[in-house]
């Protein structure tokens, strides 16, 4: 049996078991990680069985359970752990150390479930009781508002992941020391964090900068494509980068990534953190692999922009008034948890503040997502047109662009279906 031992660059109560898992060899490559964790799982009566998740378009994601004689699936359930393995090159979008530290510190918040080892190549963490969202249940009413309570939670409880070349988790019951891939000669993190000087670094502005810098350059018109993107998120930083918004310097810790297969919706009664009614879904967040301060409005915004799913059904965006619904309730929510009560009143003028600031922010998702899945296009070996969704998503962004400076309008041009639905009131 190969041996677990402590990696001190995340926790030094975090196991790292020294193995990877396969896609070539699943089920023998899983089995060999769970049997490292869990030894009593191979001579205990039962089955250990894999149950394969496929609504990421990143990684690998396997339950795993041991089906115990005699258990309900509740049992099962309580004991199921989750097996997430990196998609191959990954590492060019995602700081694997970092989500291992973010998972730590919403798991001592009580918003996540707890982490119990890293292995080579991924997580295995404990698996959350409940149903995976599909986008029409973001659409629901008592959905909505339940990630907008949860959501609301998130920003105001947990505290912001600064970090130069080495960071620790700060107001945390014990530091986790977090320590960047970059070497400390490397020029290109003060090049990647010039983006946003002054301001507490990863941030989602940082973390864009650093995916411009990834695209790839074989020929003139990659070149000149990353020449326009540089020059489009270097404007829109100027423009929206120091927006109020919520918490310290503008930013909260944001989750930046709530598609509805990050969205589940917890059993009635198993959320202990806040009571609400039957009419309100209690739900929890999984997959923090892209979480990082951000602004709240971006935060927000893109969570709507995944109400349309992979296949981005602008048609189902939620209108004003609902946007308004969900930020009084996201802001009810976030005075809850905040330190500092507000007053009706001030809670009415926060929404709306926050209101106006989800509006300016609703296309930077499509250029995030579309830098994002232009290098996915590649390096992914998953069977999903990125190219595509690219241009999709960076669609969103152009079209935006030419709403808020009235180029669309000088052309003549008619307004696309994204800003019609986000302009209408019911």
């Amino acid at each position: 049996m190969t041996s677990i031992s402590t990696d001190p660059g995340i926790s030094k109560d975090l196991r790292f078991i020294p193995l990877s898992y396969n896609n070539a060899d699943s089920q023998t490559s899983a089995l060999r990680l769970i049997l490292t964790l869990f030894p009593n799982w191979e001579h205990g009566e039962g089955k250990i069985e894999f149950i394969r998740f496929t609504d990421g378009i990143t990684n690998t994601l396997l339950k795993a359970v041991k089906r115990r004689p005699g258990y309900t699936e509740e049992q099962i359930d309580n004991e199921a752990v989750l097996l997430r393995a990196y998609g191959k090159g990954t590492e060019v979008l995602i700081d694997r150390k970092k989500e291992a530290v973010s998972h730590s510190l919403l798991s001592q918040h009580k918003l996540a479930p707890a982490l119990l080892a890293r292995f080579q190549n991924g997580l295995i963490y404990k698996f959350i009781r409940g149903r995976v969202c599909s986008p029409e249940d973001l659409t629901r009413e008592p959905v909505w508002r339940g990630v907008a309570r949860k959501l609301g939670e998130w920003h105001a409880t947990l505290p912001i992941i600064s970090a130069e070349r080495t960071a620790s988790i700060e107001n945390a019951k014990h530091d986790v020391p977090l320590t960047l891939d970059v070497p400390k000669s490397s020029p290109s993190l003060d090049q990647i964090n010039a983006i946003t000087p002054g301001k507490p670094t990863p941030n989602v502005w940082t973390i864009m900068q650093k995916w411009v810098f990834a695209l790839p350059t074989t020929n003139e018109a990659e070149i000149r494509r990353k020449k326009v993107l540089q020059e489009e998120l270097e404007r829109t930083v100027s423009e929206l980068g120091d927006t109020p918004g919520l918490g310290e310097d503008g930013l909260v810790f944001g989750h930046t990534d709530l598609l509805s297969g990050n969205v589940i919706l917890l059993p009635y009664n198993t959320d202990k953190t806040q009571s609400q009614p039957p009419s309100i879904e209690s739900v929890a967040f999984i997959d923090y692999e892209y979480a990082v301060p951000s602004p709240a409005a971006f935060d927000i915004s893109n969570h709507f922009a995944e109400w349309g799913g992979f296949s981005c059904d602008f048609s189902v965006l939620p209108t004003r008034s609902v946007r308004r619904a969900f930020l009084s309730e996201y802001i009810s929510s976030y005075t809850s948890f905040s330190p500092t009560p507000l007053s009706s009143s001030e809670q009415d003028r926060l929404a709306t503040r926050l209101f106006d600031e989800v509006d300016r922010f609703r296309g930077v998702p499509g250029l995030y997502w579309g830098i994002w899945a232009l290098i996915q296009a590649t390096i992914s070996q998953i069977d999903f047109d990125y190219a595509s969704y690219a241009e999709v998503r960076l669609g969103e962004y152009w079209a935006w662009r030419a709403e808020v400076d009235g180029s669309r309008e000088r052309k003549g041009e008619e307004k696309p279906l994204r800003e019609r639905r986000w302009a209408e009131e019911d």
